[in-house]
């Protein structure tokens, strides 16, 4: 599995717990991590599941050069957008990943992924095989009566899943109702049988703006994402053949901008439709973080942004 590499620095830190930073989009995580990984010498694992894709890279705020320099990263880059990874998988792979590496090594997971986090922290229901026949029917049946409908399926057969999920997520939306149909239980069900917790000691960290700041940071990251060729991103993908119903293409600003691209919507309305959906999303996000009492939330604003990292390595006693 491909990750990223740099040249080894410095010398050498306190052994640490791996360090989580989770919080909604547009809230850091990526700067804090990078500036943390420099002071403690670790290596990122990112929980960014959007981030996983190749050739998604203005949509999914990841990380450029010139950050990916400045400390190793992992699960960056090292999926094709055609394919499909599921939690259980990230969790899997991210557990072996940290073996591999905790020995020698701080370690630091940020990302805002809330079920790839917990899958990964808590363990994951077992795998449930997929009903092919099931998943194509539904999917059809998406295509002709529209995502909303099944959205509305799931409301009623799952509703704790369906308020996890926008309703234009098709290819989640098909999750949940096919593990429902094939097993006779939710997910939200699922989620609750034994599951075989990580083996190592972590400490999670929360970032928590202010609702208003927040969607400040969210409206210009997404100017930015425009200006910097998010259109110009979705057409090379298209061109390549990566179809609009791929998991990858239902990520925020990506779906959006297929229908910009194919004339169900203005420019502009698009550009609303990224900015609210990122808004939702963000609400969405929090929703999920705030179940975990595990987590240390840090009050964070513009004036005190660059102190975070330092607050964190207080939690530790640590100055650096």
């Amino acid at each position: 599995m491909q990750n990223r590499k740099l040249n080894a620095v410095s010398s050498p830190s306190p052994k640490l717990p791996v360090i989580v930073i989770v919080g909604p989009t547009a809230s850091g995580k990526t700067t804090i991590a990078i500036e943390l990984a420099n002071r403690i010498q670790a290596e990122i694992i990112s929980a960014d599941s959007r981030q996983f894709y190749q050739m998604l890279d203005i949509g999914t705020a990841k990380p450029g050069p010139e950050e990916l320099a400045r400390a190793i990263h992992h699960f960056i880059d090292f999926l094709p957008p055609s394919a499909e990874y599921s939690a259980g998988a990230f969790a899997r792979d991210a557990r072996a990943r940290i073996a591999e590496l905790q020995q020698s090594k701080n370690l630091i997971v940020a990302g805002g992924s809330g079920m790839y986090i917990t899958a990964l922290l808590d363990g994951f229901f077992a795998p449930i095989a997929r009903d092919k026949a099931l998943q194509n029917k539904l999917k059809v049946r998406a295509e002709r009566e529209g995502s909303e409908v099944l959205y509305a399926e799931l409301q009623a057969v799952d509703p704790e899943r369906a308020a996890e999920l926008h309703p234009n997520d098709t290819h989640r939306i098909v999750r949940a109702l096919e593990v429902c149909y094939v097993t006779g239980k939710r997910i939200s069900t699922l989620r609750s049988q034994p599951r075989v917790p990580a083996d190592f000691q972590f400490k999670v960290f929360g970032l928590q703006w202010s609702r208003d700041e927040l969607y400040v940071r969210i409206e210009s990251r997404v100017d930015a994402m425009l200006e910097a060729g998010l259109q110009a991103e979705v057409e090379s993908l298209l061109r390549c053949g990566v179809v609009p119903t791929a998991n990858a293409m239902q990520t925020v600003g990506y779906r959006e901008m297929v229908s910009f691209l194919k004339s169900e919507c203005s420019l502009d309305e698009a550009v609303e439709k990224i900015k609210q959906h990122s808004r939702n999303y963000a609400k969405r996000q929090m929703t999920w973080f705030r179940k975990d009492t595990r987590i240390c939330w840090l009050e964070v604003n513009e004036a005190n942004f660059a102190e975070i990292p330092h607050a964190i390595l207080e939690f530790f006693k640590i100055t650096a």
